[in-house]
């Protein structure tokens, strides 16, 4: 968990997500409407079974859930409004806790149709497709892109660093922005940090 938080983390901080897929709003899906927490706790109440819901919280809250949900359920015999809130609530405390084992906080229930992460939507895509062979490389070409990229601007700032004060400080930026955007995804991708030291 602690990895993919990091992987999510470096992902937004370096902007792959826009160079991926185009510009967008990164929301996360797991706290919308139409999202698979909520489209699965759905089903659950309607089939009156809990247990395809436990997976999106941890074993800690697993009794939390069955207890909120089995509520639910008994609630819910009396339709109406009454229905409504109790569904309400199980939706809420169960988003609540799954956000909470991602280490992200809860803000509320999105409505359907909210614009998440283009990252996340065609991570999504790959699954239902059966294949990450599209969205690999296209998130390798869209790193190696953004490598080169900042490698030109610091290779071109080199040159005349020596320059001036000025140049100097142009070619500094270029540099650390290069080396951190490199270990960024270096350590999104094997978890390695050095011990928290960079040298920068």
């Amino acid at each position: 968990m602690r990895k993919k938080n990091l992987l999510r983390a470096t992902l937004a901080a370096v902007g792959i997500g826009a160079i991926l897929f185009a510009s967008g709003p990164a929301g996360a899906h797991c706290d919308a409407m139409d999202g698979p927490v909520v489209t699965e706790a759905k089903q659950a109440l309607e089939e009156g079974d809990v247990t395809p819901v436990l997976k999106w919280v941890t074993e800690d809250d697993e009794e939390e859930i069955r207890s909120v949900f089995d509520s639910a359920i008994a609630v819910s015999e009396y339709g109406g409004d009454a229905r409504e809130l109790a569904t309400r609530h199980f939706l809420e405390v169960l988003v609540r806790l799954h956000r909470a084992s991602e280490g992200a906080p809860y803000t509320g229930l999105k409505p359907a149709g909210t614009a998440i992460s283009p990252a996340v939507e065609k991570s999504d895509a790959a699954i239902e497709a059966g294949s990450a062979d599209e969205l690999a490389s296209a998130v390798g070409a869209a790193v190696e892109a953004a490598i080169k990229e900042r490698y030109a601007a610091v290779a071109e700032a080199r040159a005349t660093k020596d320059d001036s004060p000025g140049k100097g400080r142009e070619f500094v930026h270029h540099y650390v922005e290069f080396v951190h955007f490199v270990k960024g995804v270096h350590e999104a991708l094997t978890g390695f940090d050095a011990h928290g030291h960079d040298g920068h």
